[in-house]
């Protein structure tokens, strides 16, 4: 099986002791939309893309949550090769480290609101892959699905 091809970056996660404050610094520095809020993360929208807030205390333990999410065509190959190079798969989702700590996430293209404009796709090779049926209701909720544009 080939490599999958990387399309992009879908998130970045950012450690912070106080959402409140975080989402004040934030929020005069840019235009965002802040969504989803709960007790330990809300989300930075920024379009089809967003960024993560998430609450960690850490006091000097280590980094557990920060990451930022790698978009590729297809995950399907990639647990197998990261275990030919002995890179441990950390929790559920298909994390890892690489060898300098970085945390990363590998997340399909069609289980992201994320897309790529038509004639970038076609170059990429990826303009055949469709939005999953859940990835397309959260675009409508922002009037941003394929079919509410003119």
């Amino acid at each position: 099986m080939g490599k999958a091809k990387a399309l992009g970056i879908n998130h970045v996660v950012l450690e912070v002791e106080d959402l409140d404050a975080a989402l004040e610094f934030y929020g005069r520095i840019f235009d965002i939309t802040a969504r989803d809020r709960g007790d330990h993360n809300v989300f930075m929208d920024m379009g089809d893309q967003f960024i993560q807030l998430t609450l960690n205390k850490r006091d000097g333990a280590i980094d557990t949550k920060r990451h930022f999410g790698f978009v590729v065509d297809n995950r399907d190959g990639i647990r197998e090769t990261l275990g030919e190079m002995g890179v441990e798969i950390i929790g559920d989702r298909l994390n890892f480290r690489d060898p300098w700590g970085n945390r990363i996430e590998v997340v399909a293209y069609d289980n992201v609101q994320f897309t790529k404009v038509e004639h970038v796709a076609k170059a990429m090779g990826v303009d055949g892959v469709q939005k999953s049926e859940e990835v397309l209701g959260e675009l409508a909720q922002k009037n941003m699905a394929p079919d509410q544009q003119a």
